[in-house]
């Protein structure tokens, strides 16, 4: 089996956890940027009102489309960085830097390869979010799309092929911005304890995998946040004017959001987010690492 394939499978394992770990906060956080102002007074009230109306199983409304492409999605991420930086390590080798092994990259090496991974990313993130996002907010008791195929095949009929990827260009920003902040974040820190312990990386406790995992997923939200929610917003917007379309494009978005709603608007739904982070994303690094270590062995 190939270093791109193992990449590949335990990018996966990675992909997987996060979804699991992580759904029921992203439909909280996803109905809280989109809804209008006033709709909920906070993280519990969008909670409640989703158990309480829709009942438990609403948390997981929409899970099919993220655990099939987040699992390609993060598969994907974690196989363009590891070959990016296998790149950076004989480039390192040949110069004489990065320790014996050429290993210990740079932060403009590790920003460059989240980069990559992110734009790779972005190309299946785009549309499975949509999808996503689209029947996550979609009403309960009279719901357009059946489901996640049934949605892909009633926006292709009428849209086309780009119909899927509304909100395209905004999600590209998002996940070159945020995926180069985010590995540079998690790898830095474990290069720090590989170190100042002399250990190698397979030798590092996992539980640490989760906090660097965690701190890297604040890293991430941190600088991305206010993009994210403008993609929310493009990507539950109307296709055309006469089905309610608001915004003509990701900057008309930013400015009748900032008009009529405020800064405000740009934060909110960040408390489920910045609690969901933690757990997500710890669990993306350790399913990846434990599963990188068993492919690897």
């Amino acid at each position: 089996m190939s270093n791109t394939i193992k990449d590949l499978a335990a990018g996966t394992a990675g992909g997987i956890a996060q979804v699991l770990v992580g759904q029921p906060f992203d439909i909280v956080k996803v109905r809280m940027q989109t809804s209008a102002k006033g709709t909920y007074s906070g993280m519990l009230h969008c909670a409640g009102g989703i158990l309480k109306n829709e009942g438990p199983l609403a948390f997981y409304k929409g899970t099919l489309t993220p655990l099939l492409g987040i699992g390609v999605c993060v598969s994907i991420q974690f196989g363009v960085l590891e070959y990016a930086k296998r790149i950076f390590t004989a480039q390192n080798l040949a110069r004489g830097e990065g320790g014996e092994e050429g290993k210990m990259l740079g932060g403009g090496q590790l920003v460059i390869a989240g980069v990559a991974a992110g734009l790779a990313n972005g190309v299946v993130s785009g549309p499975v979010e949509h999808i996503r996002i689209r029947l996550q907010t979609q009403s309960n008791t009279n719901p357009i799309y059946k489901g996640p195929f049934n949605a892909m095949k009633q926006i292709v009929s009428q849209y086309g092929i780009a119909g899927l990827f509304k909100g395209q260009a905004v999600t590209f920003l998002r996940e070159a911005t945020g995926y180069g902040v985010y590995f540079l974040a998690y790898e830095k820190l474990v290069q720090r304890e590989m170190t100042q312990k002399g250990i190698r990386r397979d030798q590092i406790n996992p539980m640490n995998s989760v906090l660097y995992g965690a701190t890297a997923g604040y890293a991430l939200w941190g600088v991305i946040y206010p993009i994210d929610m403008i993609k929310s917003r493009m990507q539950t917007d109307g296709f055309t004017p006469s089905t309610g379309q608001k915004y003509t494009s990701a900057r008309d978005c930013v400015r009748k959001v900032w008009r009529t709603e405020g800064i405000g608007a740009f934060t909110r739904g960040l408390g489920p987010t910045l609690i969901r982070s933690p757990f997500a994303n710890g669990a993306t690094f350790l399913g990846f690492e434990m599963a990188s270590r068993l492919l690897y062995s």
